[in-house]
C-alpha cells in the first residue's frame, strides 16, 4: 500500500553521497525530491593558482565552489534531509565510519551525514598540506594537519549537530559539512535530488531540508507502517535583498598570496 502527500515550499530566500537511512525492517519511508525554481545564479570558479600543486592536480580542469549543486532539470544535490525532535531509535551508529577525502584540493562529498558514535575518516589523497579544522558545541572541534598524501584522521562523532562545518586554513575554499544525528533517519539528495529515508517509525514528524546557502525548509510528514510518503520541497529565487548571499567574500574563493608559502614554513 502506499500514500503520497506531496509538498511544495516555495523558499522567500536562497534556500547519493550518503546512502539512504536503513534503520530497521518495519516502519515506513519517506522518499522525495527537492528542486529550484526560478532563474539558479552560477557557481563562483576557484583560482588555486597561488598554490601551484593544487593548480597542477586540476590542470585543464573548471573548478567551481559548488554551493548549490543544479542537475539540468533544477534538482538539488547535496541537500542533507532529516527528521527534527526526538524519534525513538534503540540501535547503535554503523560499525564502517564515514570518509570524507580531500582530494583535487576539495572535500569529497561536500556534504555528508553520520550517526553519534560513528567514526570520522578524513584522507588527504593530495601531495600537499591540508588540515581538517571544526569548531563545534558538541564535543567535535579539531584542527589536525595532514601535510603527506596518504595520511588519516579518525574521529568518534559525539552529540547532535546539523551541520558539523569542516574547513582547511590553508586553502580557504575548501568546506564541507556533516549532519551529525542520534539517529539514522536522514539521507542527502543525489545529484538528481533525490533521497529516501527507510524504517523510519510510525508517527508525524517535522522534515527538514538543509543546504549551505539557501538554508532550511521544514515540512510535517505523517509515517505509517508499511507505506511511504513522498514529498516535493521546492526552493524559489530569493528577493533582491537576498541576493547577496551567493557572493561570498573574495578570500573565500581565492588562495591568498601568503597561504601557499605559510604552508612551506610549517
Amino acid at each position: 500500500m502506499r500514500s503520497t502527500a506531496t509538498v511544495i515550499l516555495l523558499a522567500a530566500g536562497l534556500a547519493g553521497l550518503l546512502g539512504p537511512a536503513q534503520a530497521s525492517a518495519q516502519g515506513g519511508t519517506i522518499e522525495g525530491t527537492v528542486i529550484f525554481t526560478g532563474q539558479p545564479r552560477r557557481n563562483p570558479l576557484i583560482q588555486m593558482g597561488a598554490d601551484p600543486n593544487c593548480l597542477q592536480i586540476n590542470a585543464g580542469k573548471r573548478t567551481v565552489q559548488e554551493l548549490v549543486k543544479l542537475s539540468p532539470d533544477k534538482a538539488i544535490g547535496n541537500v542533507f534531509v532529516h527528521l527534527l525532535g526526538d524519534v525513538p531509535y534503540d540501535g547503535g551508529p554503523p560499525a564502517e565510519p564515514v570518509v570524507i577525502e580531500q582530494r583535487g584540493c576539495i572535500y569529497h562529498p561536500r556534504i555528508a551525514g553520520a550517526v553519534s558514535g560513528q567514526v570520522l575518516k578524513v584522507i588527504n589523497a593530495d601531495s600537499t598540506l591540508h588540515n581538517i579544522h571544526t569548531q563545534s558545541e558538541a564535543g567535535n572541534s579539531f584542527n589536525i594537519g595532514q601535510p603527506m598524501a596518504g595520511m588519516e584522521y579518525e574521529h568518534v562523532l559525539r552529540g547532535e549537530e546539523v551541520m558539523l562545518r569542516l574547513k582547511c586554513d590553508v586553502h580557504p575554499w575548501m568546506t564541507g559539512y556533516l549532519g551529525v544525528k542520534k539517529n539514522p533517519y536522514f539521507a542527502v539528495t543525489g545529484d538528481d535530488g533525490s533521497f529516501r529515508i527507510e524504517g523510519v517509525p510510525a508517527g508525524t514528524y517535522t522534515l527538514q531540508a538543509w543546504q549551505e546557502v539557501l538554508k532550511t525548509r521544514d515540512l510535517e510528514v505523517e509515517v505509517k507502517d508499511g507505506e511511504t510518503t513522498t514529498v516535493e520541497i521546492a526552493f524559489g529565487p530569493p528577493p533582491a535583498r537576498e541576493t547577496s548571499a551567493l557572493n561570498l567574500p573574495l578570500r573565500d574563493l581565492l588562495i591568498p598570496a601568503l597561504a601557499h608559502a605559510h604552508a612551506a614554513e610549517r
